[in-house]
């Protein structure tokens, strides 16, 4: 009895010694399902995402850009392979170490790093974020050396711009670089990510989404160490399309050797379809430069250049036209039944007008002039008497018949419309009323006149081709990367002058005699095979005489300009030439316009055929000891220098 009592004493014992253990061991398990619930249900996303980035790499494929060609099918700007360093986020413990480590190991600017670091917030930590463009192969066989200092960097392959006769057509080009974060944020940049490539300037900007391509990428499971255990997925870039431009490569270089060291700008333009054949703005810029760093030497030599290399002056430049805007004032007085083939004016080298004289550059004058001697020897008393008679609304009118004013829309950005003043336009830019004088400037292309190289080409082509203004554009197919042909552009007229045909005849025999006839002062760009119709200009920077201009150095002096269109009989092309602070047009822009010609139909005529050695044995037989003089041009006949400097 006893022992069964002490036996329930004890059971009664344990059992209250059992019960907080259960109720502490009950907590602890609730505390654990809860635990559970916590990280699996509320915390499942989350952990997951993490579990995701663990074990997933996503190295980007960047796409190959389209080909850039001449007219001939030329490759002119192609891809070369860039290495580029990447740091991916997830790998990387301490980030001011890694900067720090690298900057010192490449030679790296270590602020710079940091900055394209700061970048990279937002982006899954699995995603590589670029922190260094285009480094050298040294650089990256130092990487690869280093690699287990370097936790989370590598290095991927890029294709940047190769251009294949360097720095030919840089302005029309145009170059690529690392896109901005301003660019990002722009409609149709959505797709790219910081370190992509992207055109900044020319036909490269203008058809980004066409010559961009698609790019790719792979994704990758990796173990702790980041080494590669297998490919998830893989995504092959698309190359971009390509362009092939209407620019001839050859004329092209020809046109800017023609320049030699001078500033300034040509356009060379197909009369009837408008396509640019050549278009130079000198001096020219290196476009490879901009797709890394450009060296602060370089940069600063880009910038302190008078010149202005990195100005497109044949889209941008605005200068007064001068003399060759005087063959549009004599079409508004044909037009206005003010003059006639023969009229004359007396110039005794300066016109008189409300107690102001206003001078000829021709300084003891021209004697009588009608409207072919006013052209060809551009006088200026006739176009001052002219211009008085006509009025600056009369003349801007047919200024504006041949869309001069405002921008083509060639196709570039930054394309300038130049300024065709008028009496209205006055009262509001300055809110003064336009007086009587300051329209003989205007006549003879000078005063609030001013024209761009790609206007000057088309006011010339719009009078080769009898009235009709037609677009300039620079590209002339779109192919794929197959070279199947997706899109040709065609001409595009944008209107006719209306001028009658009889008028822009008469103006087309002064522009004949500019530089065929004995005293017209485009002789220097006279061709022996081919008849050229030409005017001459000289616009001036400052109203200074010559002696004072030549002291005061080279910004002070004349701009040179010349337009033609050639052949005089069926015009095919039309050129314009401005040589900023060259001087006399006659005697610095026609020559070079004359060059650009010479290569032009030098390049239609069929390439010689080799003959056979049994041809070649037969013309040594038959060769005379001595060449008759008579059968070699004249030194000089292809481009004489007759006619005056000055104009």
């Amino acid at each position: 009895m006893l022992k069964k009592q002490r036996y329930v004493r004890e059971l009664a014992h344990s059992r209250r010694r059992t019960i907080p253990l259960a109720l502490v061991v009950a907590a602890l398990f609730g505390l654990l399902v809860l635990r559970l619930w916590y990280l699996q249900i509320i915390k499942a996303d989350d952990y997951r995402a993490m579990s995701e980035s663990n074990r997933l790499r996503f190295l980007p494929v960047a796409a190959s850009r389209g080909a850039l060609m001449d007219r001939n099918g030329t490759i002119l700007v192609n891809n070369r392979p860039s290495f580029s360093l990447s740091i991916i986020p997830q790998e990387v413990k301490d980030v001011e170490a890694l900067l720090d480590r690298l900057a010192t190991l490449l030679a790296l600017d270590r602020a710079e790093l940091a900055e394209r670091w700061a970048k990279s917030t937002g982006r899954a930590r699995y995603y590589p974020v670029v922190v260094a463009a285009n480094i050298s192969r040294e650089q990256v066989e130092i990487v690869e050396e280093n690699r287990l200092l370097l936790p989370g960097v590598e290095v991927s392959m890029k294709p940047v711009r190769e251009y294949v006769y360097e720095n030919s057509a840089a302005h029309l080009l145009g170059y690529i670089g690392e896109i901005s974060e301003k660019e990002m944020a722009l409609p149709g940049y959505e797709q790219f990510n910081p370190g992509d490539y992207v055109g900044k300037s020319g036909i490269e900007k203008a058809w980004e989404q066409e010559l961009h391509g698609m790019d790719g990428g792979r994704q990758l499971e990796v173990d702790s160490r980041g080494r590669i255990l297998r490919v998830l997925s893989e995504n092959s870039p698309a190359v971009g399309n390509s362009l092939m431009l209407t620019i001839d490569g050859r004329l092209q270089r020809e046109a800017e050797a023609a320049f030699g060291g001078q500033a300034g700008a040509a356009v060379v333009m197909d009369v009837a379809s408008g396509e640019i054949l050549a278009f130079v703005s000198s001096p020219t810029f290196d476009p490879a430069l901009f797709a890394g760093r450009i060296p602060v030497d370089i940069w600063k030599k880009y910038l302190e250049d008078k010149r202005r290399p990195l100005e497109n002056k044949a889209l941008a430049g605005q200068y007064p036209p001068g003399s060759t805007f005087k063959m549009l004032t004599a079409l508004a007085g044909l037009e206005a039944g003010l003059v006639n083939e023969n009229s004359t004016v007396t110039c005794n080298g300066a016109y008189e007008m409300g107690g102001n004289k206003f001078r000829c550059w021709h300084r003891s004058g021209h004697g009588s002039v009608n409207l072919k001697k006013s052209l060809k020897e551009s006088c200026d008393v006739y176009y001052y008497k002219l211009g008085e008679q006509l009025g600056v609304d009369r003349i801007a009118a047919v200024a504006e018949r041949f869309l001069l004013g405002k921008p083509l829309g060639i196709g570039l950005a930054g394309e300038k419309g130049g300024l065709i003043p008028t009496v209205a336009w006055k009262q509001k830019r300055f809110g003064k009323k336009w007086f009587s004088g300051e329209t003989l400037p205007v006549a003879i292309g000078q005063g609030y006149l001013l024209m761009t190289p790609i206007q000057l080409a088309s006011m010339a082509a719009t009078v080769a081709n009898d009235g009709t203004v037609v677009r300039p554009h620079l590209v002339k197919r779109l192919v794929d990367p197959d070279g199947k042909l997706i899109r040709e552009f065609g001409p595009e007229v944008l209107g006719n002058s209306g001028i009658s045909a009889r008028n822009l005849k008469l103006v087309k025999q002064g522009l004949f005699a500019v530089v065929n006839e004995a005293g017209g002062t485009g002789a220097n760009a006279r061709l022996w095979d081919v008849k050229v119709a030409g005017k001459t200009g000289t616009s001036q920077v400052v109203k200074l005489d010559e002696n004072r201009k030549r002291r005061m150095g080279y910004q002070y002096q004349d701009h040179a300009l010349f337009v033609a269109f050639a052949p005089y009989e069926k015009p095919e092309i039309a050129v314009a030439v401005v040589v900023e602070h060259g001087g006399g047009g006659g005697a610095v822009a026609a020559p070079i316009a004359g060059r650009i010609m010479r290569q032009y139909f030098d390049l239609k005529k069929p390439a010689p055929t080799r003959p056979s050695a049994e041809e070649e044995d037969e013309d040594q037989q038959e060769k005379p000891d001595r060449v008759p003089t008579d059968a070699v041009p004249p030194a000089g006949a292809e481009r004489p220098t007759t006619g005056e400097a000055r104009e």
